[in-house]
């Protein structure tokens, strides 16, 4: 898994080498490395290193500091550098200086450069960019290297809440913070240089497609349909027909098992998927290890009684769409359950759930309603957060926006309720589910081996399940 660290993590971790090291040797490493990875984009973009131009946004204290060694490493291989001190009083002493040395110039304006490096704020900054930095970054064309995080973006949240820096590359120290997997679009490409920290317990992580990989549940020799896990699907309505054959179509792409459909779309749902068996009603459905309740359910009073029923069970339920807007006047419906429950709310329902919308503390927020009510939560978004109630939290980055269609919460969450059904613990079933269904609609996007994306519906979306699942598979270490 990939992990991410707090501010506080990191500079905990980095108090016993600073106390260990002569003065100056850790930032040193932070820059040399940052260095090397400005030289290979210089490359990248240019063609050479030697004669290029950088120019170094310069705030102050020790996040300015590594922009200025970095330079001082740069100018011995050639680059033109320029300094753009935004505070000269308080600039990083050492660093000034060494850049001076090597040749490097202090400058008054961003003048025209190949690549520019943000040295602004660092990860114990907070808040939007200063007018005055911000109108310089608002007048740069070229590519932005930021250091550890682009100016204006909280490290820890990766909210912006004002002006702030867009990276194309963001160096970051010895580990990933939240904000590397929570603003990926602000970040662009993450690359992290090893300073030598010893590290603890991360405060969030997130499967990598071989970890997804590696734990989907596949038949064994000695597997059969009833052992492989049944999901039981409440979806549906008059109304709403087409949610009962997303959940359902995406349940039966996730799962070798059974689906068992309960619901008035009967007919359309077997029309389309015969394997389903499908019920009338939740006392015809027969047995099953997980439900999945909710997608276009209507919220009357019956189905509201149904959703009661559903989690009054010893089973795993995934709780979505319609229920959740039940369930937001009836939390005691799922607070005293022991069986897992997992909330798939997007930001509109999750304000419904708790009276305010997520804010700009996501992951603190979803954290909350887990521990508040004994469930395990998801938060749909380009960053899916999942937290369990002991804090246990997993980041899921989509990488673009494909899934962002009408039905793809449908979709996902027949994923989820065919990953309980098989035994899989909520939150992995969560962090799992919202991997494949990222990588099903960016299959879908791109179609066979595409240039270029093309906007999907939920339909596309579901019938690329089985591409993703197949796709994760192939990167397992070969052990299942």
């Amino acid at each position: 898994m990939r992990a991410y660290y707090t501010p506080e993590q990191i500079r905990n971790a980095e108090a016993p080498l600073l106390n260990s090291l002569a003065n100056g040797v850790l930032m040193r490493r932070a820059a040399y490395g940052l260095a090397t990875v400005v030289a290979a984009e210089l490359t990248a973009r240019t063609g050479g290193v030697a004669g290029r131009r950088v120019t170094i946004l310069v705030g102050t204290g020790d996040n300015g500091g590594d922009g200025l060694w970095a330079g001082a490493y740069l100018r011995r291989r050639g680059v033109s550098v320029s300094a753009l001190l935004l505070d000269p009083e308080r600039a990083h002493a050492d660093g000034l200086e060494a850049l001076r040395s090597s040749g490097g110039r202090v400058v008054t304006q961003c003048g025209p450069a190949d690549v520019v490096i943000d040295a602004i704020v660092g990860i114990s900054g907070r808040g939007p960019l200063r007018p005055d930095a911000a109108a310089v970054v608002a007048q740069i064309t070229a590519p932005i290297v930021s250091v550890d995080v682009p100016s204006g973006v909280d490290a820890e949240t990766g909210a912006a809440p004002g002006p702030a820096v867009t990276a194309d590359v963001t160096v970051t120290f010895g580990a990933r913070k939240p904000v590397h997997v929570l603003a990926v679009p602000r970040c662009g490409r993450i690359e992290l240089i090893d300073i030598g920290l010893t590290l603890s317990a991360p405060a969030m992580a997130s499967f990598e497609p071989a970890d997804v990989g590696n734990v989907w549940p596949i038949p064994t020799a000695s597997d059969d349909k009833y052992s492989q896990g049944v999901v039981g699907i409440l979806a549906g309505s008059a109304t709403f027909p087409g949610a009962a054959l997303l959940s359902v179509g995406a349940a039966v792409a996730a799962t070798s098992g059974m689906v068992r459909y309960v619901g008035s779309a009967g007919a359309e749902v077997v029309s389309h998927y015969p394997e389903v068996v499908a019920a009338p009603n939740l006392d015809a459905a027969g047995r099953v290890q997980s439900w999945v309740v909710g997608p276009g359910f209507g919220t009357d009073e019956p189905s509201a009684e149904i959703v009661r029923r559903v989690l009054e069970s010893d089973l795993p339920v995934v709780v979505d769409a319609d229920a959740l807007t039940i369930l937001a006047g009836n939390a005691q419906w799922v607070t005293g359950r022991t069986a897992p429950t997992l909330l798939t709310p997007h930001a509109g329902e999750f304000a419904r759930l708790t009276g305010s919308d997520p804010g700009p503390d996501r992951v603190g927020a979803v954290r909350d309603l887990a521990a508040r009510w004994g469930v395990t939560v998801l938060l749909k978004g380009r960053a899916t957060i999942i937290a369990d109630a002991d804090g246990t939290t997993f980041v899921s980055d989509a990488g673009g926006s494909a899934a962002s269609t009408a039905g793809s919460g449908d979709v996902l969450s027949g994923i989820l309720g065919a990953l309980l059904a098989s035994g899989m613990s909520p939150s992995t079933a969560a962090a799992c589910g919202a991997k494949v269904h990222a990588l099903a609609a960016a299959s879908a996007a791109h179609g066979s081996g595409g240039e270029f994306a093309a906007p999907v519906s939920a339909s596309p979306l579901c019938a690329s399940i089985s591409d993703a699942i197949r796709t994760v598979r192939s990167l397992t270490d070969g052990s299942k």
